[in-house]
């Protein structure tokens, strides 16, 4: 584990998994609808494998873009997290590049991009096997207090 300047002061030590709300509806493993997202840490991102189920498309065969945005931001909040920060997203800016369909095997990664005082900066981005960028995300979060 190595140390981050925490934007409230002291350093904290890096965690290599993040951790779990079992509710969540994105992470959470005793959330029967949820997403299910595993999440991995390193020194600079958080990342997970995503296979969307037909269970979150808008149009048919399309995954809803509101879901989307929430594997991203989850990926953002992960990265945080990890750093030992306990913030809430308070903006999240979201481009769909390309659509994402029910059973392909997608990539996400959220990394913290700058902090500063209170107000953390992060980018995550979808991505599929050819390495095609779906969608990205620009995030700030709050330290919580």
């Amino acid at each position: 584990m190595s140390a981050v300047a925490n934007p409230l002061g002291a350093a904290t030590a890096l965690r290599t998994v993040a951790p779990l709300n079992s509710s969540c509806i994105a992470c959470g493993d005793e959330n029967p609808h949820g997403l299910s997202l595993r999440f991995t840490i390193d020194h600079e991102s958080a990342f997970a494998q995503w296979v969307p189920t037909a269970d979150w498309q808008g149009f048919q065969g399309v995954i809803h873009g509101g879901i989307v945005a929430t594997v991203l931001d989850e990926a953002m909040s992960k990265a945080v997290v990890a750093r030992g920060w306990e913030a809430l997203t308070v903006e999240l800016k979201v481009r769909l590049r390309a659509k994402v369909v029910p059973g392909e095997r997608l990539a996400v990664r959220g990394m913290v991009t700058s902090n500063r005082r209170r107000e953390i900066r992060t980018e995550a981005s979808v991505w599929d096997s050819a390495g095609r960028e779906r969608a990205h995300a620009w995030g700030k979060f709050l330290v919580v207090r």
